[in-house]
């Protein structure tokens, strides 16, 4: 259940705020009903209490079982009201772009999280009451969080370009680094600047975030800091950022984080979103990544409305007959394959690992043996028929490099680019808090 718990750390759960806060925002209706109240006006929609409450029920009741300290919850309120805010701009905003996630798109990712639990979108609501979470405030969430990232998708993450020669200095640098080969667990405390900040707003900045620096220095516990004074959007998870390859740190940590030895925190650096304290929680070795690669070769048919299916298949069985009797493959599949892309080249599909080919296809392919052809057999392209040509177990740790170095550019500005992107949406909205 750990990954479900994971998932649903911004669920909505029961409540939590001191009854001196409830009483100053609540009101009774006509009947004598408690009524909700209102944390924060944001823009034309408000934070609500009961969303204040549950959201800081859920978040101590995790805290505490990360044995994260917990800060005063005068300093912890607030922390996570501003979240709330962020999300509500967000949402705001996607719903003026027109993005929605359908019920379909919904049910997908919900599948999904039922699959990586080893159960089935059916017994998904069963699993997650088991862990006291209600399955219509789950849906609720998983929308929302699908709609923030189509948002980010399409304000922040298609907005990052790579440029040839970015590419270029990125791959020549990373060819002579030290520590591409490293995993990198970090965490890091924001103190954020404004982006209409004064001279004077900038030189506080910078003190806060030297004097949370001395603190650290001084013994107090990193994670417990960032939850009480960092801006980042992690605060609340004790500013981790999880896991970093090497090749994918952001750009502004890339020259810092190794140099530090685990447990180690640098001295606050500055970027366009504010001044970040950095560190470094532990760092491991990457090996080499070795792939069991097969090669293999095949002729597709497709169905249509002259032929179609049984035609199709004995069709195949017929052209596997004649290739078993000595015919060539290649020539065949030049011939009459429906696969342009292999067809060309005698139907190889070149070198390829797990996952590249659909499951049906991937499934009979790895039962041959080399030089087998299968029977025909059916996937959501069409009809097949495969030799396996050759097995190899490859070293694609370069290729792999290769593949990611756009991915890891793009992901070292990500980061950067989504705070200053947040930053400008909270400094350009209407907020007034009523706690």
């Amino acid at each position: 259940m750990q990954k479900l718990k994971h998932i649903a750390a911004g669920l909505i759960l029961a409540g939590a705020l001191p009854v001196s806060a409830m009483a100053q925002n609540l009101d009774l209706s006509d009947t004598g009903v408690l009524l909700d109240g209102v944390a924060a006006v944001v823009n034309d929609g408000v934070v609500l209490l009961s969303e204040l409450d549950e959201q800081t029920k859920l978040i101590v009741q995790r805290l505490r079982e990360e044995n994260t300290d917990l800060p005063p919850r005068e300093v912890l309120i607030p922390q996570i009201l501003e979240r709330l805010v962020i999300s509500e701009l967000q949402l705001q905003r996607a719903a003026q772009g027109g993005i929605t996630v359908p019920d379909s798109m919904l049910n997908r990712a919900l599948a999904d999280v039922a699959r990586r639990n080893g159960t089935t979108l059916g017994q998904l609501p069963q699993l997650l009451a088991a862990d006291g979470v209600d399955y219509n405030a789950y849906r609720k969430e998983m929308r929302q969080q699908l709609i923030v990232e189509q948002l980010r998708q399409r304000e922040v993450i298609s907005r990052i370009s790579v440029t040839p020669r970015e590419l270029e200095e990125y791959l020549e640098r990373e060819q002579g680094s030290s520590y591409r080969d490293k995993r990198f667990k970090i965490s890091h405390i924001l103190i954020s600047i404004s982006s209409a900040a004064t001279p004077e707003d900038i030189a506080a900045a910078e003190q806060k975030a030297q004097e949370i620096y001395q603190r650290v220095l001084d013994g107090e516990d990193f994670a417990k800091l960032a939850v009480a004074y960092s801006d980042a959007q992690n605060a609340l998870e004790g500013g981790s950022m999880g896991w970093r390859e090497g090749d994918s740190l952001p750009t502004l940590f890339a020259t810092i984080v190794p140099e530090l030895a685990a447990g180690e925190t640098a001295a606050p650096v500055r970027s366009a979103s504010g001044f970040h304290v950095v560190r470094l929680e532990a760092v491991e070795g990457n090996e080499r990544i070795m792939e069991n690669q097969v090669r293999a070769r095949h002729i597709l048919l497709k169905p249509d409305e002259i032929m179609d299916d049984a035609v199709i298949e004995q069709r195949l069985k017929d052209i596997r007959a004649s290739i078993m009797g000595g015919d060539d493959f290649s020539a065949i599949a030049k011939a009459v394959s429906e696969d342009p892309g292999s067809a060309i080249e005698g139907g190889d599909l070149g070198w390829a690992g797990p996952g590249t080919f659909v499951p049906e296809f991937e499934q009979v392919m790895n039962d041959l043996e080399i030089d087998e052809i299968s029977e025909p057999f059916q996937s959501p392209f069409g009809w097949h028929i495969i030799q396996l040509l050759e097995r190899r177990v490859h070293d694609t740790t370069d290729d792999v490099r290769q593949q990611r170095a756009i991915m890891a550019i793009r992901e070292s500005k990500l980061a950067e680019e989504t705070e200053l992107w947040v930053r400008q949406m909270r400094d350009e909205a209407f907020v007034e808090y009523r706690l």
